[in-house]
């Protein structure tokens, strides 16, 4: 089994009505919801993060943010939304530093990062002794991977060389639009993965509507 993150997001932006699109799936399972740093301002997530809650969930944030100040600026700001997870970004030591004591667990990318879109660069090798680099650091917990981001790699072997590197969560972030990149990942040896715009685009099974889609697509990592 592989565990789905939803993220309410298209285009690496936070969509302008996550809280409604969030009603709607309540009765879908989903466990893991998550949103970008770019988009609605803290205090919308503030409350998409607390109507999460309410429903079960655990709440992800992605740190998409291009600049080290943006970055930094968005971790504060996600110890005051309240998620459980920081997904992202690049400056992993002074991100380990600002939430340290927080309890949250902190994600950060490894590899070569650029662009917003965000899209991973480096060998397989370079990436994967970049995710060991990343967990010896005190409160790194896992790492958020780009693998589908990736313009040349070959994504099994790059999750599998990560998953191999670390002993900790290797979620799949990036690019996942079907059933059979979510078989992929989940045979690499990645813990989750995450899908926002591939549903708000409906292009993943049990369409037309975002909850049709979550529930197939959690059938589909619990198969």
């Amino acid at each position: 089994m592989i565990e789905f993150i939803f993220m309410l997001t298209r285009d690496d932006v936070t969509v302008g009505d996550a809280g409604e699109v969030l009603d709607g799936l309540r009765d879908t399972g989903l466990r893991y919801v998550g949103f970008k740093d770019i988009g609605p301002p803290p205090a919308v997530l503030t409350e998409v993060a607390a109507a999460a809650h309410d429903a079960g969930m655990e709440v992800m944030l992605e740190v998409v943010s291009t600049s080290r100040e943006d970055e930094l600026r968005s971790l504060r700001a996600a110890l005051d939304i309240g998620v459980e997870w920081v997904l992202g970004g690049t400056s992993a030591e002074e991100g380990a530093g600002l939430l340290a004591g927080s309890g949250v667990r902190y994600c950060p990318f490894p590899g070569t990062i650029t662009g917003h879109p965000s899209v991973l660069s480096g060998s397989i090798e370079e990436i994967a002794a970049d995710a060991a680099r990343l967990l010896a650091i005190d409160g790194v917990h896992g790492v958020d991977l780009l693998a589908y981001r990736h313009r040349t790699a070959d994504v099994p072997a790059l999750t599998r060389a990560v998953a191999a590197a670390i002993d900790g969560p290797v979620i799949a972030a990036g690019s996942v639009a079907s059933v059979g990149q979510i078989a992929e990942l989940a045979a690499a040896g990645a813990w989750g993965f995450t899908i926002g715009s591939a549903i708000f685009e409906g292009r993943l099974p049990g369409g037309p509507s975002v909850a049709g889609q979550v529930s197939a697509v959690l059938a589909a990592a619990q198969a």
